[in-house]
């Protein structure tokens, strides 16, 4: 993805956020047009500090067919995104843009075993129960024999070996700090989550910005 310098995260953070959202967008392209499926997946690392990314998806998945071990594949992992208006800068003459979390991993994907699927299949809900917690974490020990492996006959298992890492986090970092402060304080007052969010992140990312502004409120109070 086109990344300017300033938005662009390092290896390493790109990959812990990928990791702790846990769900992205697949893609392909069968030699005719992309095919696309969101889906959950963890991250692991092989002996050499490969990262891999473990899915997998239902069995009549037009993706699977696509499976090969050589060609390269694309997962999206997006976090939360938000509209900015040009009225909330300070400054004059400002379009609108769009700030948002996204990194993209992609590598060639291959087929798991039966006994490989197993293994990620308990790996990934143990995953995401950790979320819940302290509810008791469900797992596959939960269901029968009999109603496990017949569920399990209908899904294949996949890991993609990430070769290549692109993150972007576009949050204004190139903007002045009274413009900077001016989005957050504005995105941080809307309605919608996702726009809370990034700001949120805005002013952890910058907090020097914030504690400037303060110090200026506190010195223009009467």
């Amino acid at each position: 993805m086109y990344t300017p310098p300033f938005f662009k995260k390092d290896r390493a953070a790109s990959l812990k956020f990928a990791e702790e959202r846990g769900f992205g967008t697949m893609c392909a392209f069968d030699g005719h047009k992309p095919v696309a499926s969101p889906l959950p997946f963890y991250l692991t690392y092989a002996a050499d500090g490969t990262p891999q990314a473990a899915f997998h998806v239902a069995r009549h998945n037009p993706l699977l067919k696509l499976a090969d071990g050589a060609t390269s594949w694309l997962l999206a992992v997006n976090g939360p995104d938000a509209y900015v208006s040009p009225d909330w800068y300070v400054s004059p003459d400002q379009v609108p843009t769009w700030l948002y979390q996204s990194v993209h991993l992609s590598g060639p994907v291959r087929l798991l075993s039966d006994d490989q699927l197993a293994v990620q299949i308990d790996t990934l809900s143990n995953k995401f129960e950790g979320w819940l917690l302290p509810k008791t974490p469900w797992t596959s020990a939960k269901m029968t024999a009999g109603r496990l492996e017949a569920l399990k006959k209908g899904i294949v298992g996949l890991v993609m070996t990430v070769e290549d890492v692109e993150g972007s986090f576009k949050l204004n970092q190139h903007k002045s700090d009274a413009d900077y402060t001016a989005i957050a304080n504005a995105l941080g007052a809307q309605p919608a989550a996702d726009a809370r969010e990034i700001a949120q992140l805005m002013q952890d990312a910058r907090p020097e910005a914030f504690a400037n502004e303060t110090n200026m409120l506190e010195r223009s109070a009467p």
